[in-house]
């Protein structure tokens, strides 16, 4: 069966510009917010340096530093993620490949984040 539509008419909702604008908007919204988280990282990282061991346990116990320290893996890596994304959909042309590193780089992501933030949980609650 032929198809009547015009080019524009079958490309809606196809590719890229399904989701655009969501990705567009979750890649600055995360910029965004790492921009104090990594501030905040980075004083304290400063201010923690030529500590000793139970000095950085206790810092990482502190409930708002273990939240802190959550938000800015979470979202870095989301951030990262979103980033490897675009780079895949621009430069890999086989739908295959570009799909299989899609679904492997937040796989790693998505386990590299638990991974931290079960450490976190682990080292702030004494474990």
């Amino acid at each position: 069966m032929s198809d009547l539509r015009t080019p524009l008419a079958r490309a809606r909702g196809l590719g890229s510009a399904r989701d655009g604008l969501h990705h567009w908007w979750a890649q600055r919204l995360t910029a965004i917010a790492l921009i104090p988280l990594v501030v905040w990282f980075a004083i304290s990282l400063v201010m923690l340096s030529g500590a000793d061991y139970d000095i950085a346990r206790a810092w990482i116990g502190s409930p708002l530093v273990m939240v802190l320290l959550i938000l800015t893996i979470a979202v870095g890596l989301h951030h990262g993620q979103l980033g490897l994304q675009v780079v895949i959909e621009d430069y890999v042309h086989g739908d295959g490949w570009k799909l299989a590193l899609i679904v492997a780089v937040r796989f790693v992501a998505v386990v590299f984040g638990l991974a931290a933030i079960v450490a976190i949980l682990r080292i702030g609650f004494g474990g």
